[in-house]
């Protein structure tokens, strides 16, 4: 009988990928995740024994792990090729201890992308299994179990049933809690802006900004005082003091971590980071691609380094050389430096070949796939190309003792926004004509805008990714389960794609700061996050991390325990009688949101689904206008009728007609956020306070 290699991985599709490389000689089993784990039914930490983990195999995986074992028997050779990072490792390392390998041998191959060059080229560099790396998942481990299974009962006995707390997840909580009472404390501040229409003998109108007086900075914040800007304006004359003109370069972004993909695809594509992990996880994995067979399409997605391998920049060069020309290739690849702390373990994340371009893969990718897929391929190749160049002009001219200020921008050479436009907000719309130091201008009009300062803006998940990034909390690949995780649990909701507290959030956030100090402390999460780095360094020992850890958590929860008192959380009343009792219905939150239940239970078990009117009756039948979910979780609005009625709207109704086109006026977020009234119509641009 032939020798054959035993690999293992995680995945099915993985298994299948790497079994198409690799032919005859090779056996692929996927262990399918994790085999063991801590218990579910109890803590399983040896608190007496310096936090040694008991791990169990995990239910429903001992037939899978036999099967396994008896594979390993046979094969001549077993490889570990679980995915190339800590989770990966500490799998590799339980499969290892199952099989009973010895520690030392060279069993452990990873790659940081699913081609058959980098899968050969890992089974050749085999190695050990890297204990730092283990540990480092461990510590992480133990300290989410100590946490989640200490505080998740005390919650339950002086809250509500059913909660959890965990390490990060609280501290997400407590941002989105303490950006809602930022926003509740916010007193709104009135200023002005004036803009003047100007000309220059016969041209063109253009826009400048009143901006200073003399020479210094102003602020416009009182109609009173606008009106004296306005009144000295219209007597003084106006010239041009200074003309400035500069050529700016703007170069490209780096290509994508994890968190800046998360952040990218929720902007762009509309993709929640569960969404996008997923798909992103499908494209690393490896998907059918015509000829070429299965293969991964991008390299690993839990990354955090910039990095690109020199062969995949000398690919793009030669790529973006012959499809887009030299001018487009810088004469040196662009490097590009990761955030301090990055672990640098993997590359950024790009394509595994830059020739397989979206458009030519297009027919053997799902809408999610491609979407996706476009958005990486894009932005790695960008990141290769040369700068954009534009041209800037900066106008200064004075009023009197005022002074105004024109400013516009315009692309002279596109650069890597021949592939990748990152926004347009560097070319600016306001046409300004040849002008020169002295030259006189006409006042057209003059403009002014009142405004009132907004309330920072609710996290949407681009926005709530990207801070989390920025404090160290967590890693971006836990970012996706975490937001299942808050939402799940009734701590927070979603409306219009923004993250609210709910009523529960601010309660349990309120009584872990004022407990538990150390785990609410966003500081406090940042150095863990740094301790486990040095786990996996080598730099700091597993279990000394954790005693450090949870001493002074282990006197905060006995503390807690006898001082917190139990919190009562009223159901909200319905506003309705039960249909079968009479008594009142009530609100309630279960696994999949809000229901109504009838307040005799357990005698009248009645429940319905909940859905919140809005005050506002249905334009078509005059019924009321309630919020909904789609099954993906975003909020709409629609008719109580339904299905006799089948309004439906993205956007709430306001109860108003568009005076323009008598259709329905909605509110809905503009691009920076605010939130304005405008018709639903697409083909009417009515938004409120326009003149008609």
């Amino acid at each position: 009988m032939a020798a054959t290699t035993l690999v293992i991985v995680e995945s099915a599709a993985k298994a299948k990928t790497i079994g198409k490389f690799l032919g005859k000689g090779y056996k692929i089993k996927a262990s399918v995740g994790h085999i063991k784990d801590l218990p579910k039914s109890k803590l399983g930490i040896d608190l007496e024994n310096n936090f040694e983990p008991q791990y169990i195999t995990i239910r429903g995986k001992g037939s899978l792990l036999k099967e396994i074992k008896e594979e390993a028997q046979k094969a001549s050779r077993v490889l570990l090729a679980t995915d190339p990072d800590r989770e990966g490792e500490a799998i590799a390392w339980h499969l290892q201890n199952a099989i009973k390998l010895a520690p030392e041998e060279k069993c452990r191959i990873e790659f940081n992308e699913i081609t058959r060059d980098a899968v050969k080229n890992a089974i050749k560099n085999s190695r050990p299994v890297d204990l730092d790396r283990v540990n480092a998942q461990q510590a992480r481990r133990v300290m989410d179990r100590l946490v989640g299974y200490n505080l998740s009962p005390l919650l339950w006995s002086k809250v509500r049933k059913g909660l959890s707390a965990g390490r990060v997840q609280s501290v997400v909580i407590r941002l989105i809690c303490e950006r809602e009472e930022e926003i509740r404390n916010f007193v709104p501040e009135e200023y002005w802006t004036i803009e003047a229409i100007l000309r220059k003998d016969q041209g063109k109108d253009f826009t400048a900004r009143v901006t200073s007086r003399g020479g210094k900075k102003i602020e416009i914040e009182s109609e009173a005082q606008k009106d004296d800007i306005v009144k000295s304006i219209q007597k003084a004359q106006l010239f041009v003091t200074k003309v400035e003109k500069k050529e700016k370069r703007k170069k490209a972004s780096p290509p994508f971590i994890t968190s800046t993909l998360q952040q990218e695809a929720a902007r762009r594509l509309n993709f929640y980071s569960k969404r996008t992990m997923k798909v992103a996880q499908e494209l690393y994995e490896g998907l059918e691609i015509g000829q070429e067979g299965t293969i991964g399409l991008i390299t690993y997605l839990r990354t955090d380094s910039t990095r690109v391998a020199s062969v995949a920049q000398v690919e793009a060069l030669d790529y973006i050389r012959t499809h887009y020309g030299a001018q487009f290739a810088p004469e040196t690849a662009n490097e590009y430096r990761s955030k301090q702390g990055a672990q640098d373990a993997h590359e950024a994340i790009r394509p595994t070949s830059v020739s397989r371009s979206p458009e030519s893969i297009k027919q053997f990718l799902s809408r999610d796939q491609y979407r996706l897929y476009k958005l990486i391929w894009e932005r790695f190749l960008a990141s290769q190309m040369t700068a954009a160049v534009f041209d800037t002009l900066s106008v200064e001219i004075s009023a009197g003792e005022y002074g105004l200020r024109a400013s516009s921008s315009q692309l002279k050479f596109a650069g890597y926004k021949k592939v990748y436009n990152d926004s347009e907000e560097e070319e600016g719309k306001n046409y300004i004509p040849e002008l020169e130091k002295g030259d006189q201008l006409e006042l057209r009009a003059l403009k002014p805008e009142q405004h009132f300062t907004q309330p920072p803006p609710r996290f949407g998940e681009a926005s709530l990714v990207k801070l989390l990034e920025e404090k160290n909390i967590g890693r971006p690949s836990t970012y996706a389960p975490i937001i299942d995780t808050i939402l799940k649990r009734n701590y927070v909701e979603r409306e219009n794609k923004q993250f609210v507290p709910t009523e529960l959030g601010f309660i349990v956030v309120d009584l872990l700061k004022k407990h538990f100090a150390g785990i609410m402390d966003v500081e406090f999460t940042a150095r863990m996050e740094e301790n486990l780095d040095m786990i996996e360094e080598g730099e700091l020992n597993w279990k000394q991390a954790v005693d450090g850890f949870y001493r002074p958590f282990a006197e905060d929860l006995e503390k807690a325990l006898a001082l917190v008192p139990k919190v009562e959380i009223k159901d909200e009343e319905a506003g309705k009688d039960c249909p079968e009792c009479g008594k009142p219905m009530l609100i309630k939150h279960g696994r999949f949101g809000k229901f109504m239940a009838c307040s005799g239970f357990p005698d009248c078990r009645h429940t319905e689904s909940f859905n919140e009117e809005v005050g506002v009756e249905c334009p078509l039948c005059g019924g009321a206008i309630v919020a909904l979910k789609s099954k993906k979780g975003r909020r709409f609005y629609g008719c109580s009728n339904y299905p006799s009625c089948e309004f439906r709207s993205w956007n709430k109704p306001t109860g108003e007609k568009c005076p323009v086109c008598g259709d329905i006026l909605v509110e809905k977020q503009n691009r920076n956020k605010e939130s304005e009234v405008v018709c639903q119509n697409p083909e009417c641009k009515y938004s409120k306070g326009m003149r008609v």
